[in-house]
């Protein structure tokens, strides 16, 4: 079950990302729109609304949480940009699963969303200096500050984590 749950493993962050490991990891933010769209591109509800695992959420809901996930992960940026160590807001992502639109909506409103979601923070990670990369966000259900450049590594994962999810259900029923 660990396998369909966490189909490349858990996060592990590293204690310091080198410059190459951060433009690797903006690479995967990057090419995770087209990825899912190429996938997904032709399925059709019955396969959208399949959950990828035994009690998991439908593919329709896993890419409705994949543009909440990543909306939020926008704006924190910005936040931890222009502010010191600002504290941010949580969000309860199961019950955002749950609600209508997320069970319900066309998955194409989703991947257009993370698709220019995903233009304007590929822009600004590229921005980035080593100065930026080191600013924090306060997350306060983890109790910890957590510095960009992590959190670029943990959106990486994040992004490819879900990805395998939807990429390896369509395995698993040769869909492909």
């Amino acid at each position: 079950m660990d396998d369909l749950r966490y189909p490349i493993g858990k996060f592990q962050a590293q204690e310091r990302y080198s410059p190459a490991d951060i433009k690797t990891n903006i690479q995967i933010i990057s090419a995770l729109p087209s990825k899912f769209i190429n996938l997904l591109g032709s399925w059709d509800d019955h396969k959208l609304d399949t959950p990828y695992r035994p009690d998991g959420w439908t593919v329709r809901q896993l890419i409705h949480h994949v543009a909440d996930s990543h909306m939020n992960a926008y704006v924190r940026f910005r936040l931890a940009l222009t502010e010191d160590n600002p504290t941010i807001k949580p969000y309860e992502e199961q019950l955002w699963a749950e609600l209508p639109d997320a069970k319900a909506a066309q998955v194409e409103l989703s991947l257009q969303l993370i698709r220019y979601v995903h233009l304007r923070w590929v822009l600004l990670l590229n921005s980035l200096d080593e100065n930026d990369l080191a600013r924090t966000y306060f997350h306060p259900a983890a109790q910890k500050s957590f510095r960009l450049d992590e959190v670029i590594a943990n959106y990486a994962w994040h992004s490819e984590h879900h990805y395998q999810h939807a990429f390896r259900l369509a395995q698993r029923n040769n869909w492909q």
